[in-house]
């Protein structure tokens, strides 16, 4: 026999519309009921079925015993009402006063939550109609929808005869209708006068009180109300930010006051999921709005790690007002699973971070490794691929990171050679090679044509002075490299509180390269905190401190 939510075994089908299937079922205390159950999809068939949470709640039907909504089963069991159906009492050629009222009343109650008496199986148990079963909808019905579809069954209420209480002592009816008759004459007089000459009060001041409020109390001074809509963002919503006139004026009674209600712009609903509450928090700060009801819900069928958020209420993407509160579902963690990882190999952070949520695990530590790969690569993965691990594990990657570091400052330009010396009149220019013109640019000369360095050191070489002098000599021509120098500093950096979630690690590049000073770690326990080296850095060089966020540049800081 097939089950519904491991409670209730179905012994047949009794009618299905939309994504409503209705049910008989026998209870585990033998007894029979019938289940509505919901196939929620979609963000929108959850957001219908609590709003018809909403209704019955509001309604309090007579048949229902129980509505449940939790992932992954949505639905209400109904009980058998006694009575006679509201059908039959129609049909009836006489009617009691008291059953038509009643159900009037019914028929008011449903159209205030958009519904129509046909939506619903009504039982009249002696004068009173109770609701047997309600059938949801999508969305609510319009006034004027609910009023055709109730007019057959309030115009067959209003046929035939119906039957009235008798009062005791009617004959004397009349009475109260001469006492009436003569108190409004009284009362007209009186509101002729008050009409000719009436009375002057002060505006009482309702800035910052809520609108009904405010309202009430105006009203009750002897005042009209009417509204207009401003905004300010310093006070609630639905709280009176203006009144005209102004308070301490004073008015006759019957003027009309003008409040402006403060009713700013909705905004979007921020996603929530996969989120800690911490983050949640931030996240909903940044719209103005705040965290409502936490509950606390089991995440083995959704795959979602401990403390993170299964759903929300409002949906993501919705409207809300600022200020309004957003309910979640936070995980109790993933009970008795194992789960696996595929081989992440070559994948981005961010594409094995989402293979790693679809497992329902969590990468925690993000590494780098100077490699060929493209840059933000995966090289290395544990748990290895298809190994078996807990649900709810950590996962640590190691990817690749570029092997060029650029210099931390330019090389410098070359000096030039040295200018040739003036000719001196007395010595002789053998034949030989010239020195060029000072103003083009120095070449250097044919080393055939300098004497070879095997001669005595006696031995007159007559180009000596002239090719000392356009030829540098090996040891000046040679550009002065001095080595960086090499220093301490320290790194001081605080963490902003609304940290954006991943894996942070810090670098400090100098002459040498990069080097790791700050292992990856996860946001949540960076997010507000103080970071800084507990002993000095050595650096060679110019240097800079580099904050990653999984891999890429995040922040730049100089030592100090």
């Amino acid at each position: 026999m097939t089950t519904i939510d491991g409670k209730y075994g179905v012994l047949r089908e009794l009618s299905r519309y939309g994504n409503v299937t209705l049910s008989e079922v026998r209870a585990a205390e033998g007894v029979t009921r019938q289940v509505a159950w919901f196939d929620i999809s979609t963000p929108a068939d959850r957001q219908a079925f609590h709003a018809y949470r909403s209704v019955l709640r509001a309604l309090n039907p007579a048949g229902l015993t129980d509505i449940v909504a939790r992932p992954g089963a949505y639905y209400a069991v109904w009980q058998t009402v006694g009575g006679l159906p509201l059908e039959g009492a129609l049909a009836q050629p006489k009617k009691r006063q008291e059953t038509v009222d009643n159900v009037r009343t019914l028929a008011a109650r449903l159209a205030e939550h958009g519904y129509a008496l046909s939506d619903a199986d009504i039982m009249l148990e002696g004068d009173e109609p109770r609701i047997a079963y309600l059938r949801a909808l999508q969305l609510p019905r319009t006034p004027e929808d609910i009023a055709a579809r109730n007019a057959p069954t309030l115009a067959a209420l209003n046929g035939g005869r119906i039957k009235r209480p008798r009062q005791p002592g009617a004959w004397l009816t009349f009475i109260p209708g001469l006492l009436f008759l003569g108190g409004a004459v009284y009362l007209g007089a009186q509101a002729a006068q008050i009409y000719l000459n009436p009375p002057v009060r002060e505006v009482a001041a309702v800035g910052g009180q809520d609108a009904r409020t405010a309202a009430k109390k105006l009203t009750a001074d002897g005042f009209r109300v009417a509204y207009t809509e401003g905004q300010v963002g310093n006070q609630g919503v639905g709280t009176i930010i203006r009144q005209e006139p102004a308070a301490g004026t004073n008015l006759p009674i019957g003027r009309l006051i003008t409040l402006t209600v403060n009713n700013p712009p909705s905004v979007e609903v921020p996603k929530l999921e996969e989120q800690n509450l911490d983050q949640a928090r931030n996240t909903l700060k940044d719209r103005s709005m705040v965290l409502g009801k936490v509950l606390k819900v089991d995440g083995t069928l959704t795959n979602t790690p401990e403390g993170r958020i299964v759903s929300q209420l409002p949906e993501a993407g919705s409207p809300a007002q600022r200020g309004q509160p957003v309910q979640v579902m936070v995980s109790t963690g993933i009970s008795g699973k194992e789960t696996w990882l595929p081989s992440l190999t070559g994948l981005t952070v961010d594409q094995a971070r989402e293979y790693a949520r679809t497992a329902g695990l969590v990468i925690t530590k993000v590494s780098e490794q100077p490699s060929d790969k493209p840059p933000g690569s995966v090289l290395e993965q544990t748990p290895a691929p298809f190994v078996r691990v807990e649900v709810g594990g950590p996962v640590t990657l190691t990817v690749a990171v570029a092997r060029y570091s650029p210099p931390s400052r330019p090389a410098g330009s070359l000096p030039l050679p040295p200018p040739p010396e003036p000719e001196t009149p007395e010595s002789e220019v053998p034949s030989g090679p010239q020195p060029l013109p000072q103003e083009a640019t120095p070449e250097p000369l044919p080393q055939e044509q300098i004497p070879a360095p095997q001669e005595p050191a006696d031995t007159t070489v007559p180009t000596t002075q002239e090719g000392s002098a356009t030829v540098p000599d090996a040891e000046t021509g040679t550009p002065e490299t001095t080595a960086p120098e090499t220093r301490s500093v320290s790194f001081e950096y605080t963490f902003p509180a609304d940290l954006p979630a991943g894996t942070y690690s810090v670098v400090v590049s100098d002459a040498n390269g990069e080097r790791q000073i700050l292992q990856p770690t996860d946001a949540s326990q960076l997010a507000g905190r103080n970071a800084n080296s507990s002993q000095p850095i050595q650096v060679v060089g110019d240097a800079v401190f580099i904050v990653r966020q999984d891999g890429a540049d995040y922040a730049t800081v100089n030592p100090n």
